[in-house]
């Protein structure tokens, strides 16, 4: 019978309804009631990087970075380009300062989606925090357009405000030219 449920795509379609309850439960901001719906989702169809990416990002939004990273190394393992994972492995190396595996996830999300606002913001400040503060104005720039061309004023102000900061350090940064005469 399982396998004729699978032939039918009945377990598909299951796990679909699972995600979508998960997703509209988020956006209510109900991640107690997200985060079961996404774990039933996964006992339908384990092999989905989208659902063990988006059930990391919830455990991110709940500050249970051990259980989101967990999420999120599953989905690489299924599929290893699935952005939302790459970007969620580099908030959460982020955040535990370290760098370089931050700026290689975040690299890897952009690759993935390279017009996603939050991932070029995240790459303006890695880059920062690695004192390449041009590259982190370019990324900045293009952060604040991004989010500025989905309506999100809020956030396209806050990069705004960090690309002419990030304008300024790299003016600061640049070699200087010998005076001629």
């Amino acid at each position: 019978m399982a396998k004729l449920t699978q032939r039918l795509g009945l377990t598909r379609y299951e796990a679909d309804e699972a995600y979508k309850k998960a997703l509209e439960a988020y956006n209510r901001r109900k991640l107690d009631e997200a985060i079961p719906a996404m774990d039933e989702a996964i006992s339908l169809l384990p092999n989905s990087a989208e659902y063990y990416a988006a059930r990391g990002f919830f455990h991110l939004e709940d500050n249970t970075d051990d259980k989101a990273q967990a999420d999120f190394e599953q989905a690489l393992r299924v599929y290893p380009y699935e952005m939302l994972a790459h970007y969620g492995l580099g908030v959460i190396a982020y955040k535990a300062k370290n760098w370089d595996a931050a700026q290689t996830h975040f690299i890897n999300a952009y690759k993935a989606s390279p017009k996603r606002a939050e991932t070029l913001y995240y790459l303006g400040l890695v880059y920062h925090r690695q004192g390449q503060n041009g590259l982190a104005h370019t990324f900045m720039q293009q952060a604040t357009t991004a989010f500025e061309s989905a309506g999100d004023k809020k956030r396209g102000g806050d990069s705004g405000k960090w690309a002419k900061t990030l304008e300024k350090l790299a003016a600061e940064q640049a070699p200087k030219l010998p005076q001629g005469g």
